[in-house]
């Protein structure tokens, strides 16, 4: 078993999203209690045609370990091939197959969830990546509950990635059809959970403490996957542990620590180097401030500078404009409670 399963730990991933889940946001969902991490999806042909702008994908920090690197494509030889490629490289704590991704692109090509409704072609992807990577590393999966709703197949797709060697398997639980409408379906996951004896990750509609402790208890999952929740509120990952262990909620954050955070990702991303300037990674950024502007007052009013914002400096007056008048308005409220 999977290290991080042992000693019956549940352990809270932090969900692979393409243009979220870069070294930055993984380093700071790490310090906020994520367990295990995985990289956004990387192309298999990238890494074989070694295009640096693919291999940035696969970085990652030794402190954010666990970590995977999650490869997609329909070629298994091919993938396994990239696997080794990757491993050589990084040595990361698994390799992860993207059996899931609903993107039009993607799908195209035969990848992500398409596979859904190509078993064998799944199959032979699984297993050759499996055999191909040996004992060198752990490889595990990733898929949705099924392509549509006339073909729930989670179960039985669960059952085939085990009989191919995939030693854990995140399910969404959405078909490709729903992309990432309507609710989770959760009773199929357990489904999956009890259909295999390898660890079963939970994925959907994750928000708060309660929802992993509910599934936790109700489901056979061994561990939940959050994604969306985390691009709006990192901190979901401290607040899950912290209800897990007490049954209470912990204090919200602060405003101020909000902002201390938003700023910090900023100027991360720019010492990352990813970026040639700076306007450009904070461009590169906008889309992320907008999911931060969701757990803010005014987020309407935040997310029309946000989108015009083209430097640290920016970013800093707007924060500092926000601070002042919230506490212009706290100063307000309190004068006319006593009046």
């Amino acid at each position: 078993m999977l290290p991080w399963f042992q000693n019956d730990q549940f352990p809270l991933y932090l969900a692979p999203m393409a243009g979220v889940t870069d070294l930055v946001f993984r380093r700071i969902c790490k310090e906020l209690g994520a367990d295990v991490m995985v990289t956004e999806f990387v192309s298999a042909e990238g890494i074989m045609q070694a295009d640096e702008r693919t291999r940035i994908y696969t970085e990652f920090d030794d402190e954010q370990r666990p970590v995977g690197v999650q490869l997609f494509g329909a070629d298994g030889p091919r993938m396994a091939e990239a696997a080794k490629k990757i491993i050589d490289w990084k040595r990361p704590d698994f390799i992860d197959i993207n059996f899931g991704c609903p993107v039009k692109k993607v799908v195209s090509k035969n990848g992500g969830s398409s596979l859904l409704r190509d078993c064998p072609t799944l199959a032979e992807v699984a297993a050759s990546i499996a055999k191909g990577v040996g004992d060198q590393v752990p490889v595990t999966a990733k898929i949705r509950i099924g392509w549509d709703q006339h073909l729930i197949n989670a179960p039985e797709v669960c059952h085939i990635l085990e009989d191919c060697g995939m030693q854990a398997i995140a399910v969404h639980g959405r078909t490709r059809a729903q992309g990432y409408s309507g609710e989770a379906d959760w009773d199929v996951i357990d489904a999956c959970s009890r259909t295999v004896s390898v660890p079963v990750i939970g994925n959907g509609d994750i928000q708060s403490g309660i929802d992993v402790a509910r599934r936790r208890g109700s489901t056979g999952v061994s561990g939940v996957m959050i994604g969306r929740a985390a691009m709006q509120y990192p901190w979901i990952f401290r607040d899950a542990k912290h209800y897990l262990a007490t049954g209470t909620h912990p204090a919200p954050v602060p405003c101020e620590e909000r902002w201390k955070l938003i700023l910090r990702h900023a100027r991360l991303l720019i010492e990352w180097g990813k970026f040639p300037t700076e306007r450009h990674a904070i461009q590169a950024l906008r889309s992320r401030l907008m999911a931060y502007s969701r757990g803010l007052r005014n987020g309407k009013l935040l997310r029309n500078r946000f989108s015009i914002v083209n430097s640290v400096h920016e970013l800093e007056d707007i924060a500092s404009d926000y601070l002042a008048t919230t506490l212009e308005n706290l100063e307000a409220t309190a004068a006319s409670a006593s009046a």
